[in-house]
């Protein structure tokens, strides 16, 4: 086992990142950087600052402070600058920032901060080493431009553009979402991963580069296995109980539900019905899975399984029937999920300061580095709280220019 003393560094210590993103997939992706080491540096506008501190539910303080958990829950262990990059010398510290960092991310959508004469041909002359992430929704490069290229794009348009909306719901129901900002989190992760191979290909060539990311490859990428499906049969996967049946069975317990997933060979399923005191069906095919569709699952063997697992909790059923070799788990509410003693045992939960004198839980990167010190995890930034410090030493402004930008609500 390793001590402390003896683990290395975080892996992208020393690396500096200009932040230039809002909401959460950038956000997300500069967070999961800080986590590893880098120094972040979030640009944000002077008086609002990313969109997201604006967005609840938000947290209360005593003194009837708040303060979005949307925004605390994706920038810890970052700085703050706030900088209107129309003004000439707000463009210039900018400038000055690039000159001295690695990493430039940004997420305003195609074209933004070209249109500010901030674009990666311009900045790559400052920095050359510049490794530059552009998360789009659809892609933003030379060369790489579609039909869709200039739409913008949230999380529900990329879920439905995606294909991940069609294949979820009921069967004869709408098509759903799932229930979080997964087009916004997943493009964060990819994005994050990109920057990290770019920095790698700087290493071994000088050169940084523009990493085109878009939010609609990042989520078709997920869907895998169902354009495997289609390849092999040329047919659109459909939202069927057959389906539903193959990926897993849902069925209710005393206190919620619980999921039934992965093989459910012959000799299990005999199993689970001498358990629960069906010997009956234990010698019948159709309650093995031989000949039995989707429609039997749902009306016959989900109603008898629940004959007897209503009678018990969650945490027994699920730990009767995996001791008979079924892949089972637990249907948790976020509120167990955010109280889950696993993931307490795991350190997966990081406590910050909430910027008003209290503190904040958010979920820690799942990237386990067993040999490198542990995340530094600091309270996020408020509002332009580093612009003295950051303004007046990479960005090269003097306190009197600081004062003046001040003045004129520039920063």
């Amino acid at each position: 086992m390793t001590s402390d003393s003896d683990k290395a560094p975080l892996p992208l210590e020393g690396i500096r990142v200009l932040d230039a993103t809002h909401i959460v997939a950038g956000p997300f992706c500069s967070m999961i950087l800080a986590d590893m080491g880098a120094e972040v540096i979030k640009i944000e506008r002077p008086g609002a600052g990313d969109l997201s501190r604006a967005r609840g539910p938000f947290v209360r303080g005593e003194h009837g402070q708040e303060v979005s958990s949307r925004f605390l829950g994706v920038n810890r262990s970052k700085k703050s600058v706030t900088l209107d990059l129309r003004n000439p010398t707000c463009k210039g510290a900018f400038e000055n920032l690039v000159r001295e960092s690695d990493v430039l991310l940004d997420n305003w959508g195609s074209g933004a901060f070209s249109r500010l004469g901030l674009g990666y041909d311009h900045l790559r002359e400052i920095n050359p080493g510049l490794i530059y992430a552009s998360i789009t929704g659809y892609g933003d490069s030379d060369g790489l431009s579609g039909p869709f290229s200039q739409w913008p794009a949230n999380n529900l348009s990329i879920q439905g553009m995606a294909g991940w909306m069609e294949i979820t719901g009921e069967p004869d129901g709408p098509p759903q979402a799932v229930g979080d900002n997964m087009g916004d989190s997943i493009p964060g992760v990819w994005t994050a991963l990109g920057i990290v191979l770019a920095l790698e290909s700087r290493r071994k060539t000088g050169r940084g580069q523009y990493v085109d990311m878009a939010m609609y490859e990042c989520l078709a990428s997920h869907v895998v296995s169902n354009m495997n499906a289609y390849q092999a049969t040329g047919e659109n996967p459909v939202r069927s109980r057959d389906r539903l049946m193959t990926a897993g069975m849902t069925f209710q317990a005393e206190d919620g539900y619980v999921v039934m997933a992965g093989v459910r060979s012959e000799e299990r399923l005999r199993a689970l019905w001498r358990l629960i005191g069906r010997e009956d069906l234990a010698e019948d095919p159709r309650y093995l899975g031989i000949g039995s569709d989707g429609d039997f699952y749902f009306e016959k063997v989900i109603p008898a399984i629940e004959e007897w697992s209503m009678q018990r909790s969650k945490g027994e059923v699920v730990s009767k029937l995996t001791e008979i070799g079924l892949s089972m788990g637990v249907v948790q509410t976020i509120s167990e999920v955010a109280q889950c003693p696993h993931l307490e045992a795991r350190r997966m939960f990081v406590d910050t300061g909430d910027t008003m004198d209290g503190t904040f839980r958010s979920l820690r990167t799942p990237i386990r580095l067993t040999g490198c010190v542990e995340s530094p995890g600091s309270t996020p930034p408020t509002l332009g709280q580093h612009n003295r410090e950051i303004l007046c030493g990479l960005g090269g402004l003097t306190k009197e220019e600081l004062s003046a930008l001040e003045a004129q609500g520039a920063i």
